[in-house]
């Protein structure tokens, strides 16, 4: 004879069990976007070094790399611009790539289009402080400014992956800061 313990234990698995399959079927959220399908995504509105405007609706139409700095940089932002170009050379691919500033106050389009006009598709963006503040939200990158030293200047410490959209405009995935030649490589061609 079973032991009526073993039987309600039973028969209460089985109710959990089809509770969680009803769950599944009919309760469970659907259609929720990722938290990395709205990288990119919200309502900034910038200015290209070319005096287009620059929204999330930029990042449709092509793959492209986004790369948040600034033109005062000393190395981070330099030497990641020289590696998207030394990246697009090896893939054998020519991509669009958006370098965003982080220090608008500085940056103005004449400054931005000196500072990336050596790299063939290569857009700088600005726009007032607000927008960029709204365009660091929607990338979900950090950036703050240093300490001003005693002639004005300062530093901005600042996210330094670069971001990969797809030709939709999807958040693809990041090149992580100095990371090696065929990584990136191989991330772009997969982007591609």
């Amino acid at each position: 004879m079973r032991n009526p313990l073993f039987r309600t234990l039973t028969i209460g698995l089985w109710v959990l069990a089809l509770a969680a399959v009803a769950w599944v079927w009919f309760g469970a959220p659907r259609g929720q976007p990722l938290a990395a399908d709205e990288l990119g995504r919200g309502a900034y509105r910038l200015t290209t070094h070319e005096g287009r405007p620059f929204t999330e609706a930029d990042l449709r139409g092509a793959p492209s790399l986004v790369f948040f700095g600034f033109t005062h940089c000393p190395d981070v932002c330099p030497t990641t611009l020289a590696d998207i170009g030394d990246w697009r050379d090896l893939a054998g691919k020519e991509i669009r790539t958006f370098f965003i500033t982080v220090d608008p106050e500085r940056d103005t389009p004449e400054v931005l289009a000196e500072y990336v006009g050596w790299l063939p598709g290569a857009l700088g963006v600005t726009g007032p402080r607000p927008e960029i503040e709204a365009a660091l939200r929607a990338f979900r990158v950090f950036a703050s400014k240093g300490q001003v030293d005693e002639k004005g200047d300062y530093a901005m410490d600042h996210s330094s992956s670069v971001l990969m959209f797809s030709g939709e405009g999807r958040f693809m995935g990041t090149i992580p800061w100095r990371a090696s030649e065929a990584e990136a490589v191989g991330k772009i061609k997969a982007l591609m």
